[in-house]
């Protein structure tokens, strides 16, 4: 399916989202069992075209815009999950000051950049604690990448452990089985989405774990001392981190098909073993309905119209 359309998707609040070139839709299963849409068209906005042809810059610029879109898909989910429908408006919260005045978008974009920056410089300070029982440059950006690897799958283990994760985990599989099955060139069925693996080598979860080791190797080409350089390396080398662990990420679901290649991407596979659960068959039927809506809207643009949207 070399030539077919590439989709990717985010696991939401009961619910999943699927993109592809120009639109994006949610499904969510709502209390009362039906499933409800949601639909956004992107903006294809000329300058970003253009940078995201450009390899290590590319990255960056597809991260803000799926942190972007990502969030305005989980304040539809969120707002409606839970209630009956014909109540939303009842129901409905104002939102924080900041979402009012800056926008969800901005506030997702923002959201994943104070996480990003806090991931890679707590252990920098952790690790710069213990500089007296591990000195050197090389002790010290292992002991920091270390951390930084334990802290990353301490949280994910944690949070899959309450019950609303543990199902947004089950819908990330869903999602990853649909895009398998797809892939595979398969009836998108029920039956043959949960033969698939809950696994794909082109998710970000993967793509979080790349950049802890990319961030490594970028460290042993900059000074580890003092303190205040060292964090400022850190904050200039983000976007480059996130660049080329993209490529990564593309070179690895590339090679994904190389019997001498594919195990560059194990990593990352095994790390979605915390971040996806087998889901059961009414969430891969959502799942469904999300991607099935959206390859409708792609053929049949004014259906769009129907489906809620801002």
């Amino acid at each position: 399916m070399s030539n077919s359309p590439v989709y990717g998707g985010q696991a939401q609040l009961e619910g999943v989202m699927f993109g592809g070139k120009d639109h994006t839709v949610t499904a969510i299963r709502r209390n009362d069992d039906s499933i409800d849409y949601y639909h956004f068209k992107k903006v294809q906005k000329p300058i970003l075209q253009k940078l995201k042809k450009i390899p290590f810059v590319r990255g960056v610029v597809a991260l803000i815009e799926s942190a972007g879109l990502g969030s305005r898909h989980m304040q539809f989910a969120g707002d409606r999950y839970d209630v009956i429908p014909g109540e939303e408006e009842d129901h409905k919260e104002e939102g924080s000051r900041l979402q009012m005045i800056l926008g969800v978008a901005l506030v997702g974009i923002l959201s994943f950049l104070f996480g990003k920056f806090a991931f890679t410089l707590i252990p920098v300070f952790i690790a710069d604690f213990f500089s007296k029982w591990i000195e050197g440059k090389t002790g010290q950006i292992l002991l920091e990448s270390g951390i930084k690897l334990l802290l990353l799958l301490t949280y994910l283990y944690f949070i899959s452990l309450t019950p609303l994760i543990k199902r947004v985990f089950q819908y990330h599989g869903a999602e990853h089985k649909v895009i398998n099955c797809y892939e595979a060139g398969l009836d998108i069925t029920v039956k043959n989405v949960q033969a698939q693996s809950r696994l794909h080598y082109r998710c970000g979860s993967s793509f979080i774990l790349f950049t802890v080791f990319v961030g490594m190797f970028l460290y042993f080409f900059v000074p580890t001392d003092p303190l205040w350089l060292r964090i400022l390396d850190r904050i200039l080398l983000i976007p480059v981190v996130l660049g080329i662990s993209f490529e990564v990420l593309q070179a690895t679901n590339a090679c994904r098909n190389i019997p001498v290649l594919r195990f560059l991407g194990y990593p990352g596979l095994w790390l979605q073993l915390l971040t996806t659960r087998e889901p059961k068959d009414d969430q891969v039927e959502v799942a469904i309905a999300s991607f099935n809506m959206l390859r409708q809207v792609e053929q049949q643009p004014e259906i769009a119209a129907t489906l809620n949207h801002d």
